[in-house]
């Protein structure tokens, strides 16, 4: 026998032996427990909201365990230490030292806190597709004990039933035994940082060097676009799916490894030189926190147009500090007032995201000052006074600076009239300074591209911004010009500080209402002079009034606007002129909420779906006086229609609560006004937060609908979620809540993350 055969047939016999005799194969953080982790709960275990601060996007959130201390809490009276992962600690012994615990880790004869609540949840399994009972209390009302592992035992006795995953169809048997054979094993974790493909590190390097190019207007330029530019996940045209990047202050230049600057605000005294540098997104990438902003050579070329085109000089750059923070006006004056906002408008579905959907992930303090649904609006920077009026710029850059930067408590009343006054002294400059020019027109209103016509949906702690004018024409609408699009976009996002103290986030909520009445302001001097009063009264009904009195400058009541309007419903017209005049830009037509002759469906659809869209359409734009149901619905609740060829379509059914204002702090479900709630229904994932689920053929949506309009109370309406709901025992329960980000993916790529089911109901 020749000697390689001899040998080919030694190797092969040792090949035989050792697999016959060798041990399973190790079981792998990276490919065997994340994708269970993602599958099953990263939908509770993401953001700051993520229950016991138990982030499990990422072997680092993992490891770092969980927390007793929430993030959330609106009454401390000393800013917490702030807890970002991958920002503010590094390694369990570092977050062990800011009062994190580890879940993973063995306790003597114990094993794992993780493995231990996993085991009490798979013993307790739900009743497939039931209610679930009482006493397991869901959303963000539960208290979380967020036990130690030496209080299991303390847990598990007083909730029985309140094994992980929470209150929801649970592992699979399989995946319950990896988790707990990973466990046993010390759980080690292999997870690798992702890494830029060689295309995105080129473009890395390119961007690197604009925002870090030497001189000082570059500079300055740099701070500027970082500021509203860090909480965006950058893409790149031509990237990797998947691939996103964020960018971050460091200590070292391109080339060299990031060393991260991590103060509490972007705009926070770095102390040191500063490098801005993109880093790759880490972990699962989850929808709540996802906010995408697109880079190409194209936009790299627009930056350049608009902000070095001209021969404006910087003659010192500014400094840093309490001041600087609340008026970024005076802090970037040199840079052309027309390039910042331009920039801006460019790309305002991305800075209105920012600030309505927000990266906090529970938002309440602020969304409880807006609209259940409301459309938003840009005044072109040609027809914008700060833009175009030198003067008339200097005089309000004084009056446009925002609280929030001394948080004292016991100075928030002095510190909110302060800045109260200054903007309602801003605002009747404005007032009196645009009544001298020519009344607004058709051309004030700018039509750059789609960004330009925006829909805002709040979900009582939560809310979504949209392309487009979707729903019923709704009770206000809001127009932006410069200082109020910067000022809102620096108050709740650069400004903000989740981990702040009662005064902060007193004086950011407050504020938010100066900068909703002032959008308001800037809309009704579109309308005629006349009207304007009797909007105001509608938006600021029962107390509402007394709020205009104390809180709010004298509208314009005197000057005309040089639309022609009809006369009994100047809204309802101007509607309809923006509609015919921008249909262009109107990124989704809306035939289910605003049908306008016998068919209510978008055309050039499976004619299957446009039936269940013309049946849909029936509940849409009725208050619930008249359809009684929509007492029993929640925010946001998706439909889920299959088609007999298996085709699906998502829509979202979002009940809009109305108010008799929003106009105070406290004390919003005594300004509902129930019986005045309506239904809006369109194709597409609006929220992050899914509050229920129904899986219906499109044959049965006709009765599906007729069910809906006969359902009087709330066991008719059970009987609906008998029939048709996805409940959080449902044997599918996952299939079904993950098709909703699959179908993002289909539709939207770039948008797509995993949802979040923290305010998933027990219907």
């Amino acid at each position: 026998m020749p000697y390689r055969v001899l040998f080919g047939s030694l190797l092969l016999l040792l090949c035989f032996t050792a697999a016959a005799g060798s041990p399973a194969p190790a079981i792998s953080y990276t490919r065997d427990v994340q994708p269970i982790f993602t599958e099953k709960c990263v939908a509770c275990h993401a953001c700051y909201d993520s229950a016991c601060q138990l982030n499990l996007g990422s072997g680092e959130g993992a490891a770092r365990g969980a927390s007793k201390l929430s993030v959330y809490d609106g009454e401390r009276r000393q800013a917490a230490d702030p807890t970002r992962l991958f920002y503010d600690a590094s390694g369990p012994r570092a977050w062990q030292r800011k009062g994190f615990y580890s879940v993973l880790d063995a306790q003597g004869s114990q094993a794992a806190l993780m493995a231990r609540m996993l085991e009490l949840g798979h013993r307790t399994p739900l009743q497939p597709n039931a209610k679930l009972p009482e006493e397991i209390v869901l959303g963000l009302n539960r208290e979380n004990s967020c036990a130690m592992p030496d209080q299991f035992n303390e847990y598990a006795g007083s909730h029985p039933k309140e094994g992980m995953p929470l209150a929801v169809t649970g592992l699979t048997d399989q995946q319950y035994q990896t988790l707990q054979s990973w466990l046993a094993a010390g759980a080690p974790i292999d997870q690798q940082a992702l890494a830029p493909s060689a295309a995105e590190a080129l473009q890395v390097v390119q961007w690197e060097n604009l925002l870090n190019a030497p001189g000082a207007r570059e500079s300055l330029v740099g701070r500027w676009l970082f500021e509203h530019w860090f909480l965006a996940h950058i893409y790149f045209k031509g990237g990797e799916p998947g691939h996103f990047f964020q960018w971050v202050r460091s200590r070292t230049p391109t080339g060299q490894p990031i060393d991260l600057i991590n103060t509490r605000r972007p705009n926070d005294d770095p102390g040191t030189r500063v490098y801005y540098r993109l880093w790759p997104v880490q972990g699962v990438i989850v929808h709540k926190t996802h906010i995408t902003y697109g880079l190409s050579a194209a936009k790299m070329a627009r930056i350049k147009s608009l902000f070095y085109s001209g021969k404006w000089q910087v003659s010192a750059l500014p400094g840093y500090g309490p001041e600087r923070r609340a008026n970024p006006f005076s802090t970037f004056e040199a840079i052309p007032a027309q390039a910042r906002y331009q920039f801006m408008l460019d790309n305002a579905e991305y800075f209105v995201r920012t600030f309505i959907r927000g990266p906090v992930c529970r938002g309440q303090i602020a969304t409880d000052v807006i609209r259940d649904n409301f459309w938003a609006l840009f005044q072109d920077p040609e027809h914008d006074l700060y833009i175009t009026d030198p003067n008339y710029r200097g005089q309000a850059t004084p009056l446009l600076a925002m609280p929030g930067q001394n948080d004292d408590v016991g100075s928030v009343v002095s510190l909110w009239l302060d800045y109260r006054d200054k903007r309602n002294e801003y605002e009747a400059l404005r007032r009196d300074n645009y009544a001298e020019l020519p009344a607004p027109s058709w051309s004030t209103l700018w039509a750059g591209n789609d960004n330009a016509l925006l829909s805002i949906f709040r979900h009582f702690d939560s809310a979504s911004v949209t392309k487009g004018l979707i729903g019923e024409v709704p009770q206000t609408m809001w127009l932006f010009d410069f200082p109020l699009l910067e000022r809102t976009y620096y108050q709740l996002a650069v400004n903000f500080d989740v981990f702040g103290n009662v005064s902060h986030q007193a004086q950011t909520r407050l504020y938010f209402d100066l900068i909703r009445n002032g959008a308001e302001q800037n809309f009704l001097r579109l309308m005629p002079a006349d009207a304007r009063e009797g909007y105001l009264d509608d938006w600021y009904q029962a107390g509402g009034q007394f709020k205009m009195w104390l809180d709010y400058e004298a509208i314009d009541d005197d000057t005309s606007t040089a639309l022609k309007l009809d006369e009994l419903d100047p809204k309802g017209d101007f509607t309809q002129q923006l509609l015919a005049r921008y249909g262009e830009l109107n990124a989704r037509p809306d035939p289910i909420n605003r049908c306008d002759g016998a068919y209510c469906s978008r055309p050039n659809i499976d004619p299957a779906l446009q039936n269940a869209e013309q049946a849909l359409s029936r509940l849409v734009s009725r208050p619930a006086a008249g359809l009684k149901v929509i007492d029993q619905l929640p925010e946001a609740t998706l439909l889920r229609v299959e088609t007999a060829s298996g085709q699906r379509e998502v829509y979202s059914l979002l009940r809009n609560r109305a108010h008799s204002n929003v106009a105070f702090l406290l004390g919003e479900e005594r300004r509902y006004q129930l019986g005045l709630d309506t239904l809006t229904v369109y194709p597409g994932v609006f929220s992050s937060y899914p509050n229920f689920m129904f899986n219906i053929p499109a044959g049965q949506v006709p009765a599906f609908v007729e069910a809906m309009q006969g359902a009087q109370d709330a066991p008719a309406f059970e009987r609906i979620v008998e029939r048709w709901g996805i409940r959080r025992s449902h044997p599918q329960f996952w299939y079904y809540f993950h098709d909703l980000s699959q179908y993002i993916q289909e539709t939207e790529p770039v948008e797509s993350g995993v949802l979040d089911m923290n305010r998933y109901q027990n219907l």
